[in-house]
């Protein structure tokens, strides 16, 4: 397995490449990407549960990878940052695809926590605002689909829990409210949570399977009945604490790989 780092912007935004050659007797010549986006309510990301969740994609045949994004302390507000360094992520996918043997038609962006609301904002805004503030053609910045485990949806809905957070996020929480901006060119998407997480409410997800139903973008949600927040593989390779190790809820790996392989098989009919 090749690592590769690629500075996007400076100081700090980076993306780490986890990258596999094909298996020798497989049919696929260039294999599906995934972009795992970390949460870290905007302070930090936890280095080795990215890791974690993009190595268990990239033993499933993935070209697997993970953004560190812009920070709160990096710029005041934060407002649409970090979406800006995914587009810049997604672009570099397209760009180099030959080299990291890789399908650009199947570039699936994943978030957790803050790093799903970065996701979801992108799902609504790529071809518009992306596009528009990195002068990219919107054919550069396209995903097949995206995946939002236990995700910040709206800074309205429960997460941050203070005006002061807040206002390091934004002075404007509607233009970060992303069950609002939803619309016809989003992306598949499949989410994932749990119904009692006491951190980000389950009112998230909710809201913009919701939104997603209303604009008939296919989608697919699987709220579990416990776990905290955090849960990443929801294993004991991840588990923060003893709680965190929920086999139940560790299905959403494999429902979600199920789905993705629906969606290429749909996409490629």
């Amino acid at each position: 397995m090749q690592v590769i780092q690629q500075k996007l912007a400076a100081p700090h935004v980076e993306l780490v490449g986890l990258l596999r050659d094909p298996d020798q007797n497989a049919h696929l010549t260039k294999l599906p990407a995934i972009i795992i986006v970390p949460g870290g309510s905007y302070t930090h990301i936890p280095r080795e549960q990215a890791e974690s969740l993009a190595l268990a994609f990239a033993g499933h045949g993935y070209q697997a990878f993970y953004l560190r994004y812009s920070f709160i302390d990096e710029h005041t507000p934060l407002g649409l940052n970090p979406v800006w360094d995914l587009g810049r992520a997604v672009q570099q996918l397209h760009q180099h695809a030959e080299a990291w043997q890789l399908d650009p038609d199947q570039i699936t962006a994943a978030g957790f926590s803050v790093g799903g609301h970065i996701v979801a904002l992108y799902n609504d805004y790529w071809h518009t605002q992306v596009a528009e503030k990195l002068s990219v053609p919107v054919a550069d910045l396209k995903l097949a689909n995206t995946i939002l485990g236990y995700p910040v949806i709206s800074p309205l809905l429960g997460f941050p829990k203070d005006a002061a957070t807040l206002a390091k996020w934004t002075p404007e929480p509607q233009q970060l409210a992303a069950e609002q901006h939803v619309n016809a060119d989003n992306r598949p998407t499949f989410i994932w949570g749990t119904a009692d997480d006491p951190i980000v409410p389950a009112q998230n997800a909710l809201a913009y399977a919701n939104a997603l139903a209303t604009a008939n973008i296919t989608y697919e949600l699987h709220l579990f009945q416990h776990g905290p927040h955090g849960l990443a593989l929801a294993n004991s390779q991840t588990a923060w604490k003893p709680d965190a190790n929920q086999p139940h809820a560790a299905h959403w790996l494999t429902l979600a790989l199920e789905w993705l392989t629906a969606q290429r098989e749909n996409q490629s009919a």
